[in-house]
């Protein structure tokens, strides 16, 4: 059974003249829990699109896996436009390190985090004590990281996400309450970034420049601080706000770039949130993306 419906205008604020008629695509995204029995391959190729050029060092099918089962604690939620046994277009969970340590792919993936955040003296200082093998200290309260991952098609609306981050604020609270290892200390968010050249960006203010979401935004939306990263998703940049350490970085598999290379320039970001900030950030990504009327 569907978590809830929610409906969307996928092409009503399009970027045409206003001289050219608008076109609109009325489409409705059902919110359902991971489900093992029809979710893995669509699953499989979002974790796949996530990682980029160093997907396929990181058991993205392995990890496909064990969100799917760890789903069975209620936690985490798909989009699909189809009907329950369609693949799904987004997902959003929540993942213990420390719970999942001997999973070899979450081992894989918190080695290959501390090898990025490497980087970054202070970040790799703080992940990797939050990530070391804990313990037992009666009454000592040990650092317990969540993994966060949420990946969608590229052409999903923003305005689907809030939806996905109440939901799972949600079952968090119901997980703990029913004694599952959900209790975070942390939440460590992994993302994907583009970077433009100045001759690129230019380009693309120039395309953008008499267009409606241009004039009604302006320009100061084109970027970040004049660097040439931009976040495919546009939540991530609410999520840096609230995080302590923030690090954007390369693939390690990525294909040489020269002035001839076609496409994207695409890389990695990770992003270190508190846990008493996460419903801040719930809140505030509902507050700014939500669709107009919704609840």
């Amino acid at each position: 059974m569907s978590k809830r419906k929610q409906s969307s205008d996928a092409g009503k604020d399009n970027e045409s003249s206003d001289e050219e008629a608008p076109t609109s695509v009325d489409v409705d995204f059902d919110f359902f829990n991971l489900n093992a029995e029809v979710d893995y391959h669509a699953i499989n190729r979002l974790l796949i699109q996530l990682f980029g050029a160093d997907a396929e060092g990181l058991q993205t099918g392995a990890l496909a896996d064990l969100i799917l089962s760890a789903a069975d604690s209620g936690v985490g939620s798909t989009i699909k436009t189809d009907g329950e046994e369609s693949d799904p277009c987004a997902f959003l969970t929540v993942l213990s390190c420390d719970a999942h340590r001997e999973n070899p792919a979450m081992g894989a993936l918190i080695q290959y985090m501390l090898s990025k955040t490497s980087a970054d003296p202070a970040f790799h200082s703080t992940l990797s004590s939050l990530l070391a093998p804990k313990t037992q200290v009666q009454n000592l309260v040990q650092p317990h990281v969540g993994l966060v991952l949420c990946e969608r098609l590229i052409n999903m609306p923003v305005q689907t996400v809030p939806p996905m981050y109440r939901m799972l604020g949600d079952e968090i609270q119901d997980a703990v309450a029913d004694g599952d290892p959900y209790n975070f200390t942390h939440y460590l968010f992994i993302s994907r970034v583009y970077r433009l050249t100045p001759e690129e960006e230019e380009a693309m203010v120039a395309a953008q420049r008499n267009t409606k979401r241009y004039k009604s935004a302006g320009s100061s939306g084109l970027g970040r601080g004049g660097d040439g990263v931009y976040g495919f998703h546009p939540e991530d940049e609410e999520v840096m706000k609230l995080s302590t350490h923030v690090l954007t970085y390369s693939y390690t598999n990525a294909p040489p770039r020269d002035p001839e290379s076609i496409g994207l320039d695409v890389g990695g970001r990770v992003m270190l949130v508190p846990a008493d900030r996460f419903g801040a950030l719930v809140r505030t990504i509902g507050e700014i993306f939500s669709a107009p009327g919704s609840s």
